[in-house]
């Protein structure tokens, strides 16, 4: 199997800090700049899993890379530069400490939610007489506070983020701006692609300017959920569930085994077969969401590699 990142440990020029995400790692430097490494790390239920997926970081990574500059007409972003697979170099900011979650059909949480008998989402109201998957008639807005390593996001509302002070009215009203902007874009993309984006994350930070900036991914598998568009309607029709791009087999494979990321519940074991498995709908899912071909970096002395080519970087 192909060697993966679970940690990294660099020492780069110029260094003030590392922070350390579910998935991502990153690096401050004193100019002002951010180093991104994409681990193959897998969280799912706010749980980091004990074994790394292969190519999963050149996948999130370039995906990421990939949307981001097909969005920055619209909405300026944190990235300069993509001098590796697993690496991100750009505009160090602060970030807001929310993720700025919107959905345009009723899944994943939401229809977990919507089941358990609610029918207010984030302070947004959920129409009566809906079926999981069906499309909301306007995307509906849902943040959630962002969590630290090891705790779950919660939901929030509009008003208690304003309230509490987490983000002010004005700079929440770019963020909402944002945030529709985005997803109109990524909803053009995906049906390019024969695709449906069903609902996505987005963060977002201040650089040392005072700008708005889109930071971290977008529209990769691990933040969004597509659904294939060729059959949706019929399938709804039929209360079938819908063929979705998105790491939500993760999810189901493991409720299916006893785990939601509960107090108490352990995550069960994923045997090598099983982890070849998850890597390959990976690839899939970058295949389908790109429409490339995916090219499988050398992963021989990966650390290696990824420390080369950013001091290379860094000396340009």
């Amino acid at each position: 199997m192909a060697e993966t990142i679970m940690t990294t440990n660099f020492s780069f020029p110029n260094q003030i800090g590392v922070y350390k995400g579910k998935v991502r790692e990153v690096y401050h430097l004193k100019n002002d700049k951010l180093i991104m490494i994409a681990t193959d790390r897998l969280s799912a239920f706010d749980v980091v899993m004990p074994k790394g997926i292969p190519y999963k970081g050149q996948i999130l990574n370039q995906i990421a890379t990939k949307m981001m500059r097909a969005t920055s007409d619209i909405v300026p972003n944190w990235l300069e530069a993509t001098p590796d697979p697993n690496v991100a170099i750009g505009q160090a900011c602060e970030p807001f400490k929310v993720e700025m979650v919107i959905r345009g059909y009723l899944s994943g949480h939401a229809a977990r939610e919507y089941k358990a008998g609610k029918r207010t989402l984030c302070g947004v109201a959920m129409p009566e007489g809906m079926i999981e998957n069906d499309k909301f008639k306007e995307p509906i807005i849902t943040p959630a506070t962002k969590a630290e390593e090891g705790n779950h996001d919660e939901d929030i509302s509009r008003e208690n983020i304003i309230k509490r002070g987490i983000v002010s009215e004005k700079d929440y009203e770019i963020l909402e701006n944002y945030t529709k902007a985005l997803f109109r874009r990524g909803t053009e993309i995906a049906k390019q692609r024969g695709l449906l984006l069903v609902d996505t994350k987005y963060e977002f930070g201040k650089n040392r300017d005072g700008e708005i900036l889109l930071i971290d991914e977008i529209h990769t598998p691990d933040s969004s959920r597509y659904f294939y568009a060729q059959g949706y309607e019929e399938r709804q029709s039929r209360g079938e569930g819908q063929k979705q791009l998105s790491k939500e087999f993760v999810r189901q494979w493991l409720i299916s085994n006893g785990f939601q990321g509960l107090e108490g519940q352990t995550v069960p074991e994923m045997s090598d077969e099983y982890i070849t498995t998850v890597s390959e709908r990976y690839i899939e899912l970058y295949e389908n969401i790109t429409g490339e071909t995916f090219i499988k970096a050398d992963t021989t002395n990966i650390m290696h590699r990824i420390e080369n080519i950013v001091l290379e970087y860094l000396r340009d």
